[in-house]
């Protein structure tokens, strides 16, 4: 077997921690987290918690050399920026990672938990070890398969790699993926479900999961020709524009069904307790990381959230 892949790049220490001014909030941290999750310390001077916290979280994130960064915000001098995140109290601790909050806590914690707080976020980034370089290369193919409509190929494929690595995220996720593409979400469920413990919450597994739940919704909606009708008789019908969205990323149209969802929560972002961020949010955890569409998107939604 091929030895592990290397890890990221370290990032040079007087760039891990910084402090930022309010102006400073969209570039240092919303766009700088499209390359890197980004720990947000949001604190005062007169906060005496927060004398305690701050050194610990700057220490942890020192020790994860470089697979996050760490940004300071005294709210007194950002008070526009604590009350659009609704900052209640501090300190209170921020990750953001692809221009969204991924994590997050409040008041002083222990060490322990700070770390497994890091590790958590750096997950979510696909930051863990890589995959053995063999099982790498029959990942890459069999992905590739998938990608040309071998899904049940590919399913032979993800299906061998989990009988010799039974903990692989992402082949698991590949074997569900294969399943769903071949219209069998009985199996592509079953198969989700018995993901070993140790991996439920993988960030390939988040994702298939949310491509499920994208499947189920959109089940129940009219034909694409019928919504986009009545979204251009009735432009405030957010009904009909929520429906639209779900059924042209149904079909395969991720671009126009983020570009409706984005224009519903222009237009009314608490609409139904927030749907259209939410619909964002699973569409985004839903398409790959580095998809042009979950980029351009995130941005979107941020500059729209942080304007």
């Amino acid at each position: 077997m091929l030895e592990l892949g290397g890890g990221k790049t370290q990032a040079d220490a007087g760039d891990l921690i910084r402090d930022i001014t309010e102006a400073e909030f969209m570039s240092a941290v919303v766009d700088a987290s499209n390359e890197v999750p980004v720990i947000v310390d949001f604190w005062a001077p007169w906060c005496g918690p927060c004398k305690t916290l701050g050194p610990a979280l700057e220490q942890a994130v020192r020790d994860a050399k470089g697979a996050v960064k760490m940004v300071k915000v005294n709210v007194d001098q950002a008070q526009m920026i604590a009350s659009q995140l609704r900052i209640q109290s501090i300190p209170t601790v921020y990750a953001f990672w692809q221009g969204q909050p991924v994590d997050g806590f409040q008041g002083a914690v222990p060490a322990s938990e700070l770390k497994a707080f890091i590790d958590r976020v750096v997950q979510a980034a696909g930051g863990a070890a890589g995959d053995d370089g063999g099982l790498d290369e029959a990942l890459t193919t069999a992905e590739e398969m998938l990608d040309q409509g071998a899904a049940a190929d590919a399913a032979q494929v993800f299906a061998a790699i989990l009988g010799e690595d039974e903990h692989n995220a992402r082949a698991y996720a590949g074997l569900v993926r294969a399943h769903l593409a071949m219209d069998d979400m009985e199996q592509a469920e079953a198969i989700l479900n018995g993901a070993p413990a140790e991996i439920a919450k993988a960030p390939e597994l988040e994702a298939v999961h949310a491509q499920i739940e994208l499947a189920k919704q959109a089940a129940g909606v009219g034909p694409v020709a019928e919504l986009t009708a009545k979204v251009e008789a009735d432009p405030d019908d957010h009904q009909a524009r929520y429906d639209l969205a779900q059924a042209l990323y149904a079909k395969g149209d991720a671009q126009e069904a983020v570009d409706h969802l984005l224009e519903l929560f222009r237009r009314d972002r608490e609409w139904n307790d927030g749907a259209a961020k939410a619909q964002l949010a699973t569409i985004f955890e839903a398409l790959k990381p580095n998809d042009p569409v979950a980029l351009k998107g995130r941005r979107r939604l941020s500059s729209m959230i942080f304007a």
